[in-house]
């Protein structure tokens, strides 16, 4: 099954929301649709990156599994942009 990932920048958290639950929450909202293969949070050009990597069967639903993922993310910070990616021979090429 193909993998693909969420990207998502993250700006500002809402209220009441420690920085450490952004993660969990995104990868939990995945795995309500799918296979989470991993996690990860980093801090890219002074940006925290939030990346959950899943399984999908195709483009069209890796799509719609990014969109609840970012939908729930927006229940504990706010998503200033994603890019959805699938793995293809060894490169991350952008879904649309």
């Amino acid at each position: 099954m193909p993998s693909y990932r969420v990207t998502m920048i993250i700006g500002a958290l809402q209220p009441g929301v420690r920085p450490d639950a952004v993660l969990p929450a995104a990868a939990t909202a995945a795995a309500e649709r799918t296979t989470v293969e991993a996690s990860d949070l980093a801090v890219v050009a002074g940006s925290a990156r939030a990346t959950v990597r899943f399984t999908a069967d195709d483009g069209a639903v890796a799509l719609a599994i990014a969109d609840h993922v970012v939908a729930q993310t927006r229940l504990v910070a706010v998503p200033v942009s994603w890019l959805v990616t699938e793995r293809v021979k060894g490169r991350w090429l952008p879904v649309h």
